[in-house]
């Protein structure tokens, strides 16, 4: 079986090429296509937060990764399955990110640190509500909190 969907908006974004790390700081553009009205966005503004599922869209099909692999290629880091990783190489290729609802102008919603480059296709926008957030503390290995150490550190 499988689902077709169309965006619902596309990133402006300084950064035009994927990179790891230094994704703090900055702010991104969610520009509504055409097809929506700027009320889809009506009251967003009264969220602190945003998740933003977008599209690895420069990701080609012979890259997708189906199975274990070291996160970032790095040996030191033990083989994990693509489903315990965040990496874009994913089997549908979608990515999550919660950010900082930093404006809404028409059918603009800029947001603070979308690790998304430019182009990137948005396929839906949610409010972060507390009642979603995990309920207990959160757990991760090591190696998780190695990888994300500069992830959301500011360009120098």
């Amino acid at each position: 079986m499988s689902y077709s969907v169309e965006p619902v908006a596309f990133v402006e974004a300084a950064r035009s090429t994927p990179e790891d790390d230094q994704w703090g700081g900055e702010a991104a553009r969610i520009v509504l296509v055409d097809t929506l009205q700027p009320d889809a966005l009506a009251g967003l503004v009264s969220f602190s937060h945003v998740e933003v599922l977008f599209l690895f869209h420069q990701v080609p099909p012979e890259k997708i990764t189906y199975d274990a692999r070291h996160p970032r290629n790095n040996p030191d880091w033990p083989k994990v399955g693509i489903f315990a990783q965040r990496g874009k190489n994913r089997p549908n290729r979608i990515g999550s990110t919660i950010c900082r609802v930093l404006s809404v102008e028409g059918r603009i919603l800029t947001v603070a640190e979308l690790d998304a480059i430019d182009g990137t296709p948005v396929l839906d926008i949610k409010p972060v509500l507390r009642e979603f957030l995990p309920r207990e503390s959160t757990r991760q290995p090591a190696w998780a909190t190695e990888l994300m150490r500069d992830y959301w550190s500011a360009k120098p």
